[in-house]
């Protein structure tokens, strides 16, 4: 997640070229009295988060379950309905998990914790944000320096110490936020925290989608937006659905290029990139063009 656009300082640094101009006229809005309940239940809801992660309060059992239906609340108050699809079968995992989605909002993480909570690898001065950082601290973040190349392997190691723990752990393999009309592809080095604790993988496909089920730019939280604004257009938005389909598992095998591979074709199944969602002249040689660049540069990198 960004709180404002990233400044790319190495190839490996992870940047998109979505921007204001991803988003959506404001035309589909609530009322006013919505969007004053809204709110009241948003901070209502943020007060009471450390009492989901205080242990001498509640027991482990119970807080799994609450916090996960916090998060299903939490969304609803900013008027976010979850929809679930299961494509899993019989393939389940009790263990240590990887999960791995695209990026597309802040609100991602309210989606997959009201699936099941997890620790997520997150920016790392997401832990200095004010609420949402003590928020992010009392969750075990997982912090990881974009800036620095160096402190790549010490957030893989730490990764795969909690999926060898038995914990469920989040990632965004695109590093950075995209707007769900375009987006970026999978980079392998987080995938080599589940080859080495030999934990399985589960890709999920999320994207927002409005009350006729079509793709909406609504959510997503890009370019130049502060956190405080995109709360604040999130809430005036009507109808908006999280639309989640969990893939079949992925085994991790031995090459992590090959499993970021594979977990990216799952979780983008019949998804299509619209570069019309962009104002730009000509994709294969403007922005995005330079994204994708800087992706395979980075992969040659972190391989």
């Amino acid at each position: 997640m960004s709180e404002t656009a990233a400044v790319p300082v190495h190839s490996w640094m992870p940047s998109s070229p979505c921007g204001a101009g991803c988003l959506p006229a404001e035309a589909n809005a609530v009322s006013i009295p919505t969007v004053v309940v809204r709110w009241c239940l948003v901070v209502s809801a943020l007060a009471t988060a450390p009492l989901l992660t205080a242990g001498w309060l509640l027991p482990r059992s119970w807080r799994t379950g609450l916090q996960r239906r916090y998060a299903a609340m939490l969304l609803r108050c900013v008027g976010i309905r979850l929809v679930v699809v299961d494509h899993r079968g019989k393939r389940r995992h009790d263990g240590g998990l990887l999960v791995v989605a695209g990026h597309v909002s802040w609100t991602d993480v309210l989606v997959l914790s009201a699936l099941a909570p997890a620790n997520f690898v997150a920016r790392g001065d997401l832990l200095d944000w004010p609420v949402l950082g003590s928020l992010a601290r009392r969750m075990r973040v997982v912090p990881i320096e974009r800036q620095s190349l160096r402190a790549l392997p010490g957030t893989v190691a730490t990764t795969a110490g909690r999926l060898r723990d038995g914990e469920r752990v989040v990632a965004f393999p695109e590093g950075t936020t995209w707007c769900g009309r375009a987006y970026g592809g999978f980079r392998p080095a987080l995938f080599q925290a589940a080859i080495d604790a030999e934990c399985p993988v589960q890709p999920i496909s999320l994207r927002y989608t409005g009350r006729g089920g079509e793709l909406t730019t609504g959510p997503c939280f890009v370019g130049e937006e502060t956190i405080g604004r995109s709360i604040r257009r999130i809430i005036r938005q009507k109808g908006v659905n999280a639309e989640v389909r969990l893939a079949p598992i992925e085994y991790p095998g031995e090459c992590r290029r090959d499993l970021a591979a594979r977990c990216e074709r799952a979780a983008r199944g019949d998804e299509r990139i619209d570069l019309a969602a962009h104002d730009i002249v000509d994709p294969l040689q403007g922005a995005v063009g330079t994204a994708a660049a800087g992706i395979e540069a980075a992969e040659r990198l972190v391989a």
